[in-house]
């Protein structure tokens, strides 16, 4: 668990409440001993603390434009892609272990997570938790996902590189529910990989991490 602890950036006291975030009730029916609960309390976490940081990052932005980066900051599709970037899958408890990968359970992993770091610790920690591991998407909720590819593309040329070029590099998940990896590859200016449930958004999260990191190394120079 300390490998996982590391990437999520937390250090729990009580180990137990980890473990059961991670336990799906395939493995125990016991509601005490699988992530349940705890998802209960991370899902109502997760929606209070997007809002709390909605409000402080977009200061000027009335509530009808909010509104619509709180849903999507927090619906199922969002919150599973995260989990899987985080490499939840690999240390969730379930079978059979296709689960792993289901969208839903990736989703309630997740909000387990949250909760047992609010139970861990207080609101504010859960909060840095979501602040942490959103950050680039709500980042990115400023703009439209269908910009991304374009905007990439954009910001080659202004570097004189050639085109972007996508490729999907491999597929995870099960046939009903798919999970794809995609490379986006810019000449001279480097590579950045992205996932999504389809080709198309995957495509999208790799422009996004790959615009990321050249605004991250320019800013450097």
């Amino acid at each position: 668990m300390d490998k996982l602890e590391q990437i999520l950036g937390y250090r729990f006291k009580n180990k137990a409440l980890l473990r059961q975030a991670l336990t799906h009730s395939s493995i125990t029916g016991n509601v005490a001993k699988n992530y349940e609960r705890l998802e209960f309390v991370g899902d109502r976490v997760l929606g209070m603390a997007m809002a709390h940081l909605l409000y402080k990052i977009f200061d000027k932005d009335a509530e009808g434009c909010l509104s619509p980066r709180h849903t999507r900051l927090v619906r199922k599709e969002t919150v599973a892609e995260v989990a899987l970037k985080l490499g939840l899958n690999e240390y969730i408890s379930a079978e059979p272990k296709e689960l792993c990968f289901n969208e839903n359970v990736l989703c309630d992993v997740a909000e387990a997570i949250i909760g047992a770091i609010c139970m861990d610790s207080n609101f504010e920690t859960a909060i840095e938790f979501v602040d942490r591991h959103w950050k680039y998407l709500i980042n990115s909720s400023q703009s439209p996902l269908k910009d991304n590819k374009t905007a990439l593309q954009e910001l080659a040329h202004r570097h004189k590189a050639g085109n972007p070029t996508y490729e999907t590099i491999r597929k995870e998940g099960t046939e009903h529910e798919p999970y794809f990896f995609v490379k986006v590859v810019v000449s001279e200016l480097g590579e950045a990989v992205g996932s999504g449930k389809n080709k198309k958004l995957a495509e999208q999260d790799a422009a996004l991490r790959m615009i990321k990191k050249l605004e991250g190394e320019y800013a450097k120079k």
